[in-house]
């Protein structure tokens, strides 16, 4: 199994295009590295690929990528998009791959259904790309010598579909992680998170490889640092200091944070949290790093 991480950011990026935060203000100036949003791409075999979420960022993610260049007029070695939630960080970047270009869409059906409600996303032509609708624990072959599984992890609905009462600890089909089996080799992928009950625990139990929600450092930290009024918990994330408490004593090849918010201390390689993380047995994405479960 391959992968590559195509944008280790949450949504905004680093920097966020608003955002005059020491993160931000850091990565503008090149002492940090800048950060494209949420993206993973996977393979059995370095010939054909996977994307799972399709970022805002997927046109510059690709052009970063060898392994997913065109190999002639039309021909791409994409074959199929996964969403894990309906967030627009997750789904925006489906608008790029509006062009006539065939793969297969997998999702949920209550994230089909989010889909299916922006009219804008019929320029993704049905003839050219079908939606497959994957239930909950059903393993599909994603690609050939790669299956996926999509469970549900604790979350919420996207920002568009809040009512005035939000459920951030919600299990079904709107959060989903996803389990990638190829041969011998084990790998989830679960970039947003707000709990870590123990089935989910034990689910994550013996992985060679975890993509794990690493929003924010801090529960509270967008609103100690004057970026928000929402803490982690409140937008459907675990805060990654409680991750590593939570997931401390489990049997796990790579640890790796993913999803990480401008707001993170771990977005800085030389920060004290940076160096916590690591001395726990975490990685921390960068846009183009390799991971070979």
């Amino acid at each position: 199994m391959k992968t590559v991480i195509l944008g280790a950011a949450a949504g905004g990026g680093l920097p966020q295009w608003n955002c005059g935060c020491d993160n931000c203000n850091a990565a503008r100036r090149g002492r940090i590295p800048s950060l494209t949003q949420s993206s993973l791409a996977v393979s059995a075999d370095g010939v054909e690929w996977a994307i799972l979420n399709a970022s805002p960022d997927i046109r510059m993610q690709l052009a970063a990528t060898p392994a997913l260049h065109p190999s002639g007029p039309r021909q791409m070695p994409l074959r199929s998009v996964l969403v894990t939630n309906g967030d627009i960080d997750h789904v925006a970047g489906l608008l790029t791959l509006r062009e006539s270009q065939p793969f297969d869409l997998f999702a949920t059906a209550a994230i089909h259904d989010a889909l299916a409600q922006n009219p804008m996303l019929t320029a993704l032509r049905d003839d050219l790309v079908p939606r497959r609708t994957v239930a909950l624990d059903q393993t599909i072959d994603l690609l050939p010598g790669l299956t996926a599984t999509l469970f549900a992890v604790p979350g919420k609905v996207p920002l568009y579909q809040e009512g005035a009462v939000v459920e951030t600890g919600l299990v079904g089909e709107t959060t989903v992680g996803v389990e990638l089996r190829s041969r011998d080799r084990r790998a989830l992928y679960i970039p947003g998170c707000a709990d870590m009950p123990d089935w989910l625990a034990d689910r994550i139990s013996g992985a060679d490889a975890l993509f794990f929600d690493g929003t924010l450092w801090e529960d509270d930290e967008m609103i100690r640092m004057g970026l928000g009024q929402k803490t982690g918990r409140r937008m459907g994330h675990m805060s990654a200091r409680d991750s590593i408490r939570s997931l401390a004593d489990l049997p796990i090849g790579q640890r790796i944070f993913v999803h990480l918010n401008n707001s993170n201390p771990l977005t800085d390689p030389d920060s004290p949290q940076t160096a916590e993380a690591r001395a726990a047995g975490w990685r921390i994405a960068r846009d183009g790093m390799e991971i070979a479960p």
